[in-house]
Parts: C-alpha cells; sequence; structure tokens
C-alpha cells in the first residue's frame, strides 16, 4: 500500500468512524460505537431511494457516454476531414463551458415538455455534459493505438466496423473504463443540476437528499456522517473492481507477429 493510497484513505475512514458515533464527533467525548446514525438514515429517511436514484442515473450516463463517446472518439481519431475537424472543435468548445451556463435554458426548454423532476430529464443533462469530454478522451486513447492494428484485420476481409469493434475496441478497455468511471462520478456526485431539476422527494438523489439534515439553525451531523459513508461507498467499490482494467499494457505487444 502506497503512501498516497493511505493520504485517501484518511478521509474516508474518518468520515467512517465519525458516523459510528452518536454527534458525529468522533471520540473526543469518549463516546461509544453506534449504528444509531445509519438506523436513522435507513429507517427515518428515503436515503435508500435517492440511493437507488443516483445508481440509476450514474449507471445510464456512463453506458450512454460510453456508447456515443467510443464510436465518435474513434472517428475524431482517425479522419482528417473538415467536418470532423470542425465536429471537434466544437466539442472542445462545449466542453470548455461550465454546465451552469445551460441549466437555466434547459430548465425553460425542459419543462415545456415535462422533464423537470424526471429522473430522465435529469440523464440527458447529464449525458449532454459527459459526452463532449468522453469522445476527447476516447479520441486521445485511439491516438495511442497503432494504425497498423486495424490495418491487418482489413486485410484479412474485416470491415471498417468489425476492425473497430473486433480490434480497436478490445485493446482500448482502460480508456473506455476511464470513460465510464469518469462519467459515473460526475453524475454521482454532481449537485447544482439536481437541485434546480429535481423538485419531489421521490425524485431526489443523494446529494439532494443529503440536504435534509441541514436545518436553519443545527445539523445532525451523525445522520450526515452516516449519509456521506453511504454515498462514497459506490465509487470506492467501482475503483476498487475495475482498477485492475487501468493498465496501457499489451497494446504493443498486440503488433507482435503483424
Amino acid at each position: 500500500m502506497t503512501v498516497f493510497t493511505v493520504i485517501v484513505l484518511i478521509p474516508f475512514f474518518d468520515i467512517f468512524l465519525k458516523a459510528l458515533t452518536p454527534n458525529g464527533n468522533g471520540f473526543v467525548n469518549g463516546d461509544s460505537l453506534t449504528l444509531d446514525n445509519f438506523r436513522v438514515v435507513f429507517a427515518q429517511t428515503n436515503m435508500l431511494r435517492y440511493l437507488m436514484n443516483s445508481v440509476i442515473v450514474s449507471i445510464v450516463t456512463s453506458a450512454v457516454a460510453v456508447l456515443i463517446g467510443a464510436p465518435a472518439g474513434y472517428v475524431i481519431s482517425r479522419s482528417r476531414s473538415r467536418l470532423v475537424s470542425g465536429y471537434s472543435l466544437l466539442l472542445f468548445v462545449i466542453q470548455s463551458l461550465p454546465v451552469i451556463v445551460f441549466v437555466v435554458p434547459l430548465f425553460i426548454m425542459f419543462s415545456s415538455v415535462g422533464l423537470v423532476d424526471d429522473l430522465p430529464g435529469l440523464v440527458i443533462v447529464y449525458v449532454s455534459s459527459a459526452i463532449p469530454i468522453g469522445c476527447w478522451m476516447m479520441s486521445s486513447y485511439f491516438d495511442t493505438i497503432p494504425h497498423s492494428l486495424e490495418e491487418a484485420a482489413w486485410v484479412d476481409g474485416a470491415t471498417l466496423f468489425g476492425g473497430f469493434w473486433r480490434i480497436i475496441l478490445p485493446n482500448s478497455l482502460p480508456g473506455v473504463m476511464s470513460v465510464a468511471i469518469f462519467s459515473f462520478l460526475a453524475s454521482w456526485n454532481d449537485y447544482l443540476v439536481a437541485l434546480v431539476f429535481l423538485r419531489s422527494d421521490a425524485e431526489f438523489t443523494l446529494p439532494i437528499g443529503i440536504q435534509q439534515f441541514f436545518q436553519e439553525n443545527q445539523v445532525s451531523w451523525g445522520p450526515v456522517m452516516a449519509s456521506a459513508v453511504l454515498m462514497l461507498a459506490p465509487p470506492t467499490i467501482v475503483f476498487a473492481v475495475f482498477r485492475r482494467y487501468f493498465s496501457i499494457g499489451g497494446i504493443g505487444g498486440a503488433l507482435a507477429g503483424t
């Protein structure tokens, strides 16, 4: 375990330990371990519903971002036409703009078609912000893959799509996972867009649901810390499960014998 890993895990363990104390202040007052904060979160709030909403929104956003970003990134990487260059420039401009610029116009547009206070509407916003970055990330990764790989596939009779699907995409798994995880975390951690577009308790995501513990004159730090543990758990699991895919080795070895 590296020093960097330890530094990253320290805040997580601190939040977890505070979630196990009655007031969420840690063990400064000699408090004993308790699960009361988690009982409050699960039994007295809709936190499980918020968790499910966040999981659904984040997974759908990641899937759509990869499904669109991978083919589009491949076209940007391999094509040199003016149309594609103009498209890539447009993506760069859109990517450089903050999401807050689009929130109000999108809210007005979505309110007229019934997509406000609706998870599909929220997914559309997240996908629209994830696709430009996903296209650029995939394009940059495809640039590192030698053209001779797909050329060898074409010589063997593969079509353009077949070469992409059977040769390029399997060798781009780290790039695909990077786009998926980036899109997942961006939508999972978002507060501003969800705050604007969601109105009813049944549609809240986790970042919005946690704010119920912040009252005007007091904060219930125990349930806040328990909710924070709940919010930290899925990203931690995602990194723990998929970290082995972050490897660029094997691309050079794929050229052996070609």
